[in-house]
């Protein structure tokens, strides 16, 4: 977790409490001024920074001290996400461009993005009433299009939607909020692919024990998930007398959730070269969502 100590400025012009300003070289850089509407506010910069995992060369692992202001790196990948620009076109009062894809990588490949995210998501929780960890859950998949940069081992064509690109299987609680992405090449099946996730998903959060799901999803999974993580997979059919839209039972849930993702403009089309790099622009965009519903005065009851 983050340092909670007393402040200890390395310049006295300084009014950030980041680790980087405290105890880093942060100070050698100018403060920026919040301008965008992806920017945090105060109230969300509150609730992020006790949350946020402690660097290395804070615990004298190696590394050198960071140079640039912490909540100035949330709010370069937080307009990156949100804009869907690219790590080039990255604005000029934010930090360099490398430095802000440094720290990005820095995050994704040591599962801090990961880390982060779970505990803005216990956090959201504890605020609506709930226990921490989620006892059912919601599992589906969206097949999105791939760009040129995104190669052949890692891309497929979806018969079902005609897309050719990547397909994004996830599971979200009953409040909407991921528990676990995967990203797989549009070609593979919903239930290949729930055989890995629904693995991970039990073994992150032993509490689970219902998954409701669609049509797709039917066949062995149900008895697999049964046997193998006593967890109980419910299918929510349409039945055949529908006409027109009709909302179904626990699945409008993930669908919500995947229009979220497609709020956010860096998820409209899969630009990313590496599967690691799009859930971490999903759980992402999920850590936007959260500190914005964490920062948000709960309205008083009547």
């Amino acid at each position: 977790m983050y340092v909670l100590a007393p402040l200890e400025f390395n310049s006295g012009a300084s009014t950030c409490d980041c680790a980087a300003h405290r105890f880093g070289n942060a100070a050698d850089h100018p403060e920026r001024v919040r301008r965008y509407p992806s920017d945090m506010t105060d109230a969300e910069w509150a609730v992020v920074r006790p949350l946020l995992p402690v660097p290395d060369w804070m615990h004298g692992r190696g590394g050198r001290p960071e140079a640039y202001c912490h909540r100035a790196m949330l709010d370069a990948i937080r307009y990156l996400v949100d804009n869907g620009i690219k790590w080039r076109a990255m604005p000029g009062d934010f930090p360099p461009w490398d430095r802000v894809y440094a720290f990005f990588r820095r995050w994704r490949d040591h599962g801090l993005v990961r880390e982060f995210h779970d505990r803005l998501r216990g956090q959201v929780r504890e605020k609506l009433g709930r226990d921490t960890e989620p006892t059912g859950g919601v599992i589906d998949s969206q097949s999105i299009k791939a760009d040129a940069v995104v190669g052949s081992d890692s891309r497929g064509f979806d018969g079902g939607k005609l897309v050719n690109g990547r397909k994004r299987h996830v599971v979200v609680d009953t409040l909407g909020l991921l528990l676990a992405v995967m990203v797989t090449s549009a070609d593979t099946g919903d239930r290949a692919a729930a055989h890995t996730l629904i693995g991970q998903v039990a073994e992150a959060h032993h509490r689970l024990a219902l998954v409701w799901a669609d049509g797709g999803y039917t066949g062995s999974l149900v008895e697999h998930c049964l046997a193998a993580f006593a967890m109980v997979l419910t299918i929510v059919k349409r039945s055949d007398d529908m006409r027109g839209f009709v909302v179904l039972p626990k699945r409008w849930i993930v669908e919500r959730f995947f229009a979220h993702l497609m709020r956010t403009r860096r998820l409209v089309r899969d630009v990313e070269r590496r599967t690691t790099s799009v859930e971490a622009m999903v759980a992402r965009s999920m850590v936007l969502l959260m500190t914005r519903r964490l920062a948000r005065p709960r309205p008083a009851r009547a």
